[in-house]
């Protein structure tokens, strides 16, 4: 079953990406999943998944940040942060101005019985939800490709989080 949003978000997606239901694809914890259709055939194809979860106490960004390689850690394989940048307030201009983090992880996996590296830019945000007063949640969004398709997804993947906007009264979650 498809995971669900706390907080809405309009979401608008980069020329060569569609959506996928997250339960087909192998994502079933993502409330949204977009796949590179133009990489069909390659062995992968490059994905942004976004998922969400209401916050109980108070988490760090670094914190979350540990959450999510731990995850990835139990459900996938080994991983290795390359990167790790926390941000004063969102690079989505769209997305309020809020604190978040942006990590880049490579990933062994194994994918249809074969080994593979990929890499995952993830982008973590803290957001109040404004629909419930002293609500914080996470959103997640993260870019997986692999290591060598990177680079060609890369800007699509910055063009999708400059693109979020929190979603309008009344507005289902994405």
């Amino acid at each position: 079953m498809p995971g669900t949003l706390p907080v809405p978000l309009e979401i608008e997606l980069p020329h060569g990406w569609h959506s996928a239901p997250p339960d087909e694809v192998g994502a079933p914890g993502a409330a949204f999943v977009a796949l590179h259709t133009a990489s069909r055939g390659q062995g992968f194809m490059p994905n942004i998944t976004v998922t969400g979860r209401t916050l109980t106490g108070a988490a760090s960004l670094h914190g979350l940040a540990e959450d999510s390689v731990k995850r990835l850690r139990e459900n996938v394989g080994a991983v290795e942060v390359v990167k790790r940048t926390e941000m004063g307030s969102s690079p989505a201009p769209g997305l309020i101005d809020a604190p978040g983090i942006v990590q880049n992880v490579r990933v062994q996996a194994t994918v249809g019985g074969q080994p593979m590296e990929l890499a995952q830019s993830q982008f973590l945000l803290v957001l109040e939800n404004k629909r419930k007063r002293g609500e914080r949640v996470e959103i997640e969004i993260a870019l997986t490709a692999r290591t060598s398709q990177l680079q060609d997804v890369l800007a699509d993947f910055q063009t999708f989080v400059s693109r979020l906007r929190p979603a309008g009264p009344g507005a289902p979650a994405a």
